[in-house]
């Protein structure tokens, strides 16, 4: 279903800002159902991490910014979703980790890349040769997260801080801000489209641009 979603949003070009929370309280994603992997053939548990690694990669790739929203437990594959987003928002309640050196595995959904990226390679070590599970406040403060909030009745302080965020980023150029992006992802050097020239002319002319995606 995740793959069926960010495969449809891959090329809506009126999509603006993808936020990526959970409905279920006090969980964002507890990562892979480790009960139905210990039933699987060993054929299968290849195949079954290049397809979980391939839809956080598609994630990854996305061209607008992506904010996950972390209301509650973010764990190995959990987290790796996480990661793969531009931004990520947390409550102060959350738990954040790597786990997977305690099942003598190891983070296989691309952790052991964007961690390290995140937070710098030895901290990024530490975590996952230890498996420590991190909370909100922690997690903000080795720069894992951006915002960390208290966590309010309705569970969903991550995700309505996370709105604020998508609302501040709609007002800009939508070509601009895809290119950005890649520019920030790859490195690029040029923005040849009218939206440029509309922001400049508006400037020019102090008044409120009329960007239209082109």
């Amino acid at each position: 279903m995740l793959s069926k979603a960010v495969d449809a949003l891959k090329s809506d070009k009126k999509v603006r800002t993808i936020i990526i929370r959970s409905e279920v309280p006090g969980i964002f994603c507890a990562g892979a159902d480790l009960k139905e992997r210990a039933k699987m053939h060993a054929s299968e548990v290849g195949p079954f991490v290049s397809k979980i690694r391939a839809v956080i990669n598609d994630i990854a790739n996305l061209p607008v910014p992506t904010i996950a929203a972390i209301d509650g437990l973010a764990l190995d594959g959990g987290l790796e979703l996480a990661l793969a987003c531009d931004i990520r928002v947390a409550a102060s309640s959350a738990k954040m980790g790597l786990v997977e050196t305690k099942l003598a595995i190891i983070p296989g959904g691309g952790g052991t890349q964007r961690l390290p990226r995140a937070i710098g390679m030895s901290l990024a070590k530490e975590l996952i040769f230890s498996a420590r599970v991190l909370d909100g406040q922690e997690a903000k403060a080795v720069g894992l997260i951006s915002h960390v909030l208290e966590q309010n009745q309705e569970g969903d302080a991550a995700y309505r801080k996370a709105l604020d965020l998508a609302r501040e980023f709609l007002p800009q150029g939508p070509v601009a801000m895809r290119v950005a992006k890649l520019e920030i992802n790859q490195g690029m050097e040029t923005i040849p489209t009218k939206d440029r020239l509309e922001g400049l002319l508006a400037f020019k002319e102090k008044r409120p641009p009329r960007y239209k995606g082109e």
